[in-house]
């Protein structure tokens, strides 16, 4: 169980998200840097897609309750675990009465704190996600919450660490393919310009800042209001809407959107269906040998 003394910007309990009810109006809601959660479970001996608590600019503080096994992966918030430093990408044995103290990131949004056993929330949905706008699944975390854990026994014998996924600037989209039509439209999206996240970047859109031409719209589709200025939807977006859709940025690019601070630029680059499912087949092929590596040491 962790006892939250300092809950930060925003902390929630997430998982993969509730799938299959988006033709209802229900966001799929999950965390937004979905290999960190993956590796954050899978060094505690976790399933991939246990909940885990998404920390949103560090500034937390938790203390520890039972004994058990702790992984922090995602934003690098200089973490300590009391007087001693908690490294990203690694898991450590904690034990009651310590405290784990997260600080503001220097590069990075948000953090993920897994426990062995994982968080005992309620499900709703078939999913311990919190979707906040919308008000389903466990409310935020606040100052004085306790979170509960399973803690149960894993097979984690010492600590150790891996390899975390950095973010970059640069994402790759698959454009649009015109109505009525087998080629791709303009050149818009193959351009390498700037853009800029800006300040309405929230859990459900990440608004770059930039030029952006009106063209032909799945989860991480670049949708262009009236203004010009294009949203990137994210995991609490809404299912339904009517905007130009000029791009859709791949599932496997997805989680650096959600370290990309306030105001630092982003660029984005065209590529082929046939480079998207390559992408993805590379995260998941390392998900898997990390899998396999952690069940050999331990």
């Amino acid at each position: 169980m962790l006892k939250v003394i300092r809950a930060g910007m925003m902390t929630a309990v997430q998982d993969a998200g509730r799938d299959g009810y988006r033709n209802l109006g229900i966001s799929q809601s999950g965390v937004l840097d979905a290999p960190a959660m993956k590796m954050a479970n899978l060094l505690v001996g976790n399933a991939q897609d246990a909940a885990v608590l998404e920390i949103t600019l560090g500034q937390f503080c938790a203390e520890i309750t039972r004994p058990g096994w702790l992984a922090l992966t995602g934003a690098d918030c200089h973490a300590r675990l009391d007087d001693k430093p908690l490294w990203t990408g690694w898991r450590f044995a904690v034990r009651p009465g310590q405290q784990v103290k997260l600080a503001l990131p220097k590069h990075g949004m948000r953090s993920y704190l897994a426990v062995s056993g994982g968080f005992d929330v309620p499900p709703v949905l078939q999913s311990r996600s919190t979707d906040i706008k919308a008000a389903i699944g466990c409310r935020s975390v606040s100052r004085g919450g306790c979170r509960r854990g399973k803690w149960a026994l894993s097979n984690c014998c010492s600590a150790t660490g891996c390899g975390c996924c950095r973010g970059r600037s640069t994402r790759n989209s698959a454009p649009r393919r015109a109505k009525n039509s087998g080629a791709w439209p303009g050149s818009s999206v193959r351009r390498v310009t700037a853009w800029v996240i800006g300040c309405r970047a929230a859990r459900f859109c990440a608004p770059p800042t930039g030029n952006c031409f009106r063209t032909a719209y799945c989860p991480g589709w670049c949708r262009c209001p009236p203004g010009g200025q294009p949203i990137v939807l994210m995991a609490d977006a809404q299912t339904t809407g009517g905007y130009p859709r000029i791009a859709c940025v791949i599932e496997a690019d997805l989680y650096h959107l959600a370290q990309i601070r306030l105001g630092e630029p982003i660029h984005f680059v065209q590529c082929s269906l046939d480079e998207a499912h390559l992408a993805w087949q590379q995260q998941s092929r390392y998900l898997e040998q990390l899998a396999w590596r952690l069940a050999q040491d331990d």
